[in-house]
């Protein structure tokens, strides 16, 4: 096997396609790619090889980088669609496998196509951000996250044009610094934590109409911030003076809690090789043979210190990204709840555990099935309710945080609250997501003041009428010995919580 200039190859490793055609492509045009360019206009596929060739030779030689783009800038009629595509492939596909210098000219390239707004560049810098790594504080990924902050920072007007560019790279962003602000002791993140913050805080101040598109998961990443003196002032804006924002229909921030994040989100801040492997393991992995697949699946992603932060946001796109079809609900695959389950067992610190409880309970508390799926409050009931026998305390830690979450996440709008965590509870009856609530209503395992809180919320949502009633969806539910779950079923605090530093009070 040759040696690749673009990709990092091990012996073992099968010929990369992608590699194979842009080498291949630029072999057999390299003499046609040095000046005097010629002035024939080439077939569609001449057009298109040429395409090939000329990234592989901006890819792979920094130093004749500006006289193949010039090459391309004279040739172009598609928009640059075609070349733009070339590096969407490569970006999802192969970008972990890249070597540095491909890697920077990719990040150099994305930049001159934006400067063009070449079509489809908006989807290349959404692949891109893709490939930061949530709590990886390496240099490569941080060098990634600079790289991709100065794009956009240094293309302001094209980004006015592109609101989903502009919302993703918000949401991204904010997530990171969450992580970035708390890494004290790297003077050389200094930079790029600044960009970040200045970069979010002109999203939110001047463009606030496209950000509320975003939904009620920009107030959990804005609540991870809170401590950072910028976003201070912009939490004391949302309580108490929402004119500033400048969006007439924005008076209250019950209207973020009300609107639902869409899904595509969740996929943005977990990378495509990560989604790959999380759909295998919740489309194909049977009962049973779930703890070998975990344990790889633990060892590739969270091995590292600071990668258990990533858990959140595993946790949501299980949740809010990932609804199995019925054929899958039915079968002898691993369930969603069994996966977030284990994924608790895997948080070590207290905060993590907190914030990955949060995500999981996040939509019950503005639940309106009007407007939300019963898919993202699904796996929250079921893992309660198939933990009650052998594992009573995750039943415990569960109940005990949401009844926290209701009675201190935001005391201003607690009875909002209050209907949203009632309203779920009576849909996943009604739907037949769980018989009743009997199970957990007579737990004499359970705290009797949890079983007088839930017993208050099944009388106000008149969910005592309807146990028995309801249609059953026909759920195949197991535990399996493997999916154990030694949760600290300790009383969780506003310490824990961290409510009085990030909460809404």
């Amino acid at each position: 096997m040759s040696t690749s200039k673009l990709l990092r190859i091990c012996s073992l490793d099968a010929e990369n396609p992608i590699d194979s055609s842009l080498r291949e492509a630029f072999s057999s045009l390299h003499d046609r790619l040095k000046p005097p360019f010629p002035l024939t206009i080439p077939s569609p596929s001449e057009y298109s090889q040429l395409n090939l060739a000329l990234a592989y030779g901006i890819l792979t030689e920094p130093h004749l980088a500006k006289t193949h783009l010039t090459h391309l800038h004279a040739i172009v009629i598609d928009g640059y669609n075609n070349f733009t595509t070339i590096l969407i492939n490569l970006s999802n596909e192969s970008y972990p496998k890249l070597l540095q210098i491909p890697k920077s000219q990719l990040l150099w390239m994305s930049s001159k196509l934006v400067q063009v707004a070449a079509v489809k560049v908006e989807t290349l810098i959404i692949s891109l951000l893709r490939q930061i790594k949530v709590g990886d504080f390496s240099e490569p990924n941080l060098w990634l996250c600079s790289e991709l902050i100065t794009i956009l920072a240094n293309n302001w007007d094209w980004l006015l044009e592109e609101p989903l560019i502009m919302k993703s790279s918000l949401f991204v962003f904010l997530r990171l610094l969450a992580d970035h602000y708390r890494l004290v002791g790297r003077p050389e993140l200094d930079k790029l934590k600044r960009m970040e913050i200045e970069f979010c805080i002109r999203v939110l101040r001047e463009h606030f109409d496209i950000c509320l598109h975003i939904g009620r998961d920009l107030i959990r990443l804005l609540q991870d911030l809170v401590f950072v003196p910028e976003f201070k002032d912009v939490w004391m804006d949302f309580l108490s003076d929402p004119g500033k924002f400048g969006v007439p229909v924005f008076m209250d921030i019950s209207q973020l809690y009300r609107t639902r994040t869409p899904s595509h989100y969740f996929s943005l801040t977990i990378t495509p090789e990560m989604e790959t492997q999380l759909r295998f393991l919740l489309n194909h992995v049977k009962w049973g043979s779930q703890k070998r697949y975990q344990a790889w699946f633990a060892k590739k992603h969270f091995c590292t210190p600071g990668s258990e932060t990533v858990i959140v946001d595993i946790v949501r796109f299980i949740c809010c990204a990932h609804h199995p079809p019925n054929e899958i609900i039915q079968s002898n695959v691993i369930s969603r709840w069994a996966i977030i389950g284990w994924l608790l067992k895997c948080c070590k610190k207290n905060y993590f555990l907190a914030n990955v409880k949060l995500a999981l309970l996040f939509d019950w508390l503005f639940f309106d099935d009007k407007v939300d799926n019963i898919m993202n409050i699904e796996p929250a009931m079921l893992l309660m309710v198939n933990s009650i026998n052998q594992y009573i305390d995750i039943t415990h830690t569960l109940l005990e945080f949401l009844f926290l979450l209701v009675d201190n996440y935001d005391l201003q709008r607690r009875e909002l609250i209050f209907k949203g965590v009632s309203n779920s509870f009576s849909l996943l009856v009604r739907k037949g997501v769980v018989h009743s609530l009997e199970s957990l209503t007579s737990c004499n395992q359970l705290s009797p003041v949890f079983r007088e809180k839930l017993a208050s919320m099944i009388s106000s949502s008149d969910l005592a009428t309807m146990k028995g009633s309801s249609e059953m969806c026909q759920r195949q539910v197991k535990i399996a010995p493997t999916t154990k779950c030694n949760v600290d079923s300790g009383k969780v605090s506003l310490a824990n919580f961290e409510l009085n530093d990030a909460g809404l009070q």
